[in-house]
């Protein structure tokens, strides 16, 4: 990527946000050293880096590197057997350790891309704790570095203890009297006493310094010279074991020079990487998605040099139905910024960098990205705004390739505006038959008219608000801009009539054109707020749909315990009924059939108690009514009651000559005669018009007489889907098993809608298609659960 696009879109401001997040050098000099790319399979690398770190800082925090230490010439050095310092010696130690730190947080993540960095890394403790048992600061060896240098040290106390104890015994004794104060100094690494210096030859021994006025001499007595050649001994031997224990630890980094150098690589690439992230996370930035045709989209886009609270989102596109915008609008209106935008998001994402925008942003892979934005004039090379902008729009024109991007803020400003009006034309015609992607911005409307004219070419505009006289810096593509000179002349005080006068010095096709776009701009608002109602709107439908959701929630939990209490309820009306009958079976195997006439008064007083027990069950019991019917007048299918049970079905044979017959009550067979029988009305209980609400005493009778079947042919599918509902209600409280629902073949569409219902009712258990001879398609065979 060219040097002066980098410059002139401040990609160098985006970089030292960059480097300022990374804590190592080497680290900072990725950073520095960061520059687009142009292989796809490189940037989309190492957007993958950069997304997988951003996903562990989002799952266990924020890496920190601080206290991994340029080791690379120490390491480098060891090998070359020199012996390290210990400062050297405590940057490794800090190295390893901060290495085990990192290893750990690369375990506590799912495996990804930085998986295998995070393994590689080995810390390397023997060699780490080596380091910091001998060492405590960089000018003080541990006592424990070695057991000899422990010796030495105690020795070397011993030896201080022993000499101070000597020249304490003479400045308190002998000496005393010459002395200039009765102290122990040292003068030389040598214990010394200060001695006037009249009394020099009474006190025997080597004057080591003077003071500086010359009346004390500092003198080692004899007596302590020895002690003091011994405490020098100890003193060099201390040195030489210090020298031996970092050479040993020396030798250690040597021998793990390759996997030291290793961890080092890795950390500062994992140190780049996870600035990278950090940035991300900083700007609330996201992965774009990168095309294959040049085309582009930046959803709610955001400057990033911009502080969060003060910058305008945009949406800006190009590539798919147009490659060359046109942006005009007033001055410090934000075209500018949009342009910048672009072309800033452009490098930041070609650089592994996410972008601030929305999810979903696509970016182009140019290989090239050309800006002429902003006044270079140059007083040494005599070139105007003009020269200047001609200048870079020339090497531009030269240097422009198939994948390139071309940026042009005001073009052809800074001459004649005729003529800067019609060289701009005649420049992005240039590019535009080339299918160059080119987005310019200008004040001049023959470029809108060019824009409005021309196939492939947009017009966009940035949002002025002339009551505030403020831009909101939203950016309307698809709408030319107005420079509103006379409006914002008019709110500032400049007299009507100057105005006017302006008015009517414009040419005619100018003014006509001012006012198209008047009324493009008052329509654009007000399909705004049009879509500002829809909106709210629809936020309104969409929560009375949440709140009829939950309403429905709250009605299939109450349905589902009605349909619960009513089949206990009705098990409890059978379980009582069967109790009874079993009595009365019990009492007909006890009298049998040689009955003595209390016995048959007693089972006439069972049967009594039964019918009453069903009538009190039964609101539709059949008391007050007469019995029997006329063998003659019964026919198949007639509805009937028994009038003993109180059970209704219909005649399924015609009485014999006794006038025995078959009544079918439900899926029950009951054989009966007609003198047990009357005639009722036993209409389809699922009939939206006939049906009647049955009471709650009614559950038994209605058990009995629930039939195995449903024929909704002809029905719509609302009134069907209604008639199927309230017949599964009654055939699950009815203990039914099997149901069949009859609905025809014709177009499918009701046997679809009774499918997709029975997937929703809780206590289906399946369903079916009939078999041949069951109806086949035209019939639906659901199986209840019990």
């Amino acid at each position: 990527m060219n040097e002066k696009v980098l410059s002139r879109l401040e990609y160098h401001k985006i970089i030292s946000m960059l480097t300022d997040l990374a804590s190592t050098r080497e680290a900072k000099d990725l950073c520095e050293n960061t520059v687009p790319l142009k292989d796809r399979h490189e940037i989309e690398r190492l957007q993958d880096e950069t997304e997988a770190a951003l996903n562990r800082i989002f799952k266990n925090g924020s890496l920190k590197f601080g206290g991994v230490k340029n080791i690379r010439s120490a390491v480098q050095s060891s090998v070359r057997e020199f012996i390290l310092s210990p400062i050297e010696l405590m940057d490794i130690a800090s190295t390893l350790e901060t290495c085990s730190r990192i290893r750990q947080y690369g375990k506590d993540a799912p495996e990804d891309i930085l998986s295998d960095r995070f393994e590689c890394l080995e810390p390397i403790r023997p060699l780490s704790d080596s380091i910091r048992r001998s060492i405590l600061s960089e000018e003080e060896i541990a006592d424990d570095a070695s057991p000899e240098l422990k010796s030495i040290r105690r020795r070397i106390k011993q030896s201080n203890d022993r000499i101070r104890s000597e020249l304490n015994s003479m400045i308190n004794g002998p000496l005393s009297a010459y002395l200039m104060e009765p102290v122990i100094t040292q003068r030389g690494g040598r214990f010394c006493v200060p001695v006037r210096s009249e009394h020099k030859a009474q006190v025997p021994g080597m004057v080591h310094d003077t003071s500086s006025t010359g009346s004390t001499l500092f003198i080692e007595p004899a007596a302590a010279v020895k002690l003091n050649n011994d405490i020098r001994e100890l003193m060099l031997a201390e040195k030489e074991e210090i020298s031996r224990i970092l050479a040993s630890l020396s030798q250690e980094v040597s021998d793990h020079a390759e996997q030291l150098l290793c961890d080092l690589d890795i950390l500062t690439e994992l140190d780049y990487i996870f600035a990278r992230a950090s940035l991300a996370a900083d700007m609330n930035a996201m992965r774009p998605i990168f095309t294959d045709d040049l085309h582009f989209e930046l959803k709610n886009a955001r400057h990033p040099l911009i502080p969060a609270k003060d910058v305008v989102p945009i949406h800006v596109w190009l590539g798919k139905d147009f490659h060359l915008l046109v942006v005009t609008g007033p001055n410090t209106g934000g075209k500018t910024v949009t342009l910048k935008t672009v072309g800033l998001l452009h490098l930041m994402g070609l650089s592994g960098l996410f972008i601030p925008a929305s999810d979903g942003s696509e970016l182009a892979l140019f290989d090239e990205i050309f800006a002429d934005i902003g006044d270079e004039q140059s007083i040494e090379q005599s070139l105007s705004t003009f020269s200047s902008h001609m200048t870079n729009i020339v090497s531009i024109l030269r240097a422009y390739t198939k994948d390139s991007l071309c940026l042009f803020d005001e073009l052809g400003a800074g001459t004649d505006p005729e003529e800067g009006a019609a060289l701009a034309q005649s420049i992005l015609n240039f590019l535009h038959v080339r299918n160059i992607r080119t987005i310019a911005t200008t004040h001049y409307s023959e470029l809108k008219i060019y824009a409005l004219n021309t196939p492939g070419v947009e017009n966009a505009s940035q949002e002025f608000d002339v009551e505030t006289l403020q831009p909101t810096y939203h950016l309307l593509i698809g709408v030319p801009g107005k420079s509103n000179a006379f409006a914002i002349s008019k709110r500032l005080g400049l007299p009507g009539y100057v105005i006017e006068e302006a008015e009517r010095r414009m040419d005619e096709t100018d003014r006509s054109f001012e006012d198209v776009l008047d009324r493009l701009d008052n329509a654009r608002k007000e399909l705004e707020d049009v879509r500002r109602e829809a909106d709210t709107e629809r936020k309104r439908a969409e929560e009375l749909r949440k709140e009829l959701d939950r309403k429905y929630s709250r009605l299939e939990k109450d349905h589902d315990r009605i349909l619960s209490d009513a089949k206990e309820e009705a098990r409890q009306i059978l379980a009582s009924a069967k109790e009874e009958a079993d009595a009365a079976l019990r009492n007909i195997q006890k009298y049998g059939l040689s009955a003595d006439k209390e016995g048959i008064r007693a089972l006439e007083a069972d049967r009594s108690r039964l019918r009453e027990s069903l009538k009190e069950k039964d609101t539709g019991s059949s008391s007050g009514r007469t019995s029997g019917i006329e063998p003659g007048k019964i026919r198949l299918g007639m509805p009937v009651e028994i009038v003993s049970s109180g059970f209704k079905g219909t005649v399924s044979t015609l009485p014999d000559h006794k006038g025995n017959l078959v009544v079918l009550c439900g899926i029950i067979k009951y054989r009966t005669n007609c003198a047990d029988l009357t005639e009722t009305t036993l209409k389809d209980p699922y009939d939206k018009k006939t049906a009647a609400k049955p009471s709650s005493g009614a559950g038994l009778s209605h058990a009995m007489t629930i039939s195995p079947e449903l024929n909704i042919i002809g029905q719509t599918t609302s009134d069907g889907i209604s008639r199927l509902i309230k017949y599964l209600d009654e055939a699950y409280m009815s203990h039914l098993e099997e149901v069949r629902i009859v609905h025809g073949k014709g177009t499918g569409a009701l046997r679809n809608a009774v499918r997709d219902e029975l997937k929703k009712i809780r206590y289906v258990k399946s369903f079916r298609s009939g078999e041949y001879g069951e109806g086949d398609a035209g019939v639906t065979v659901v199986t209840l659960k019990k």
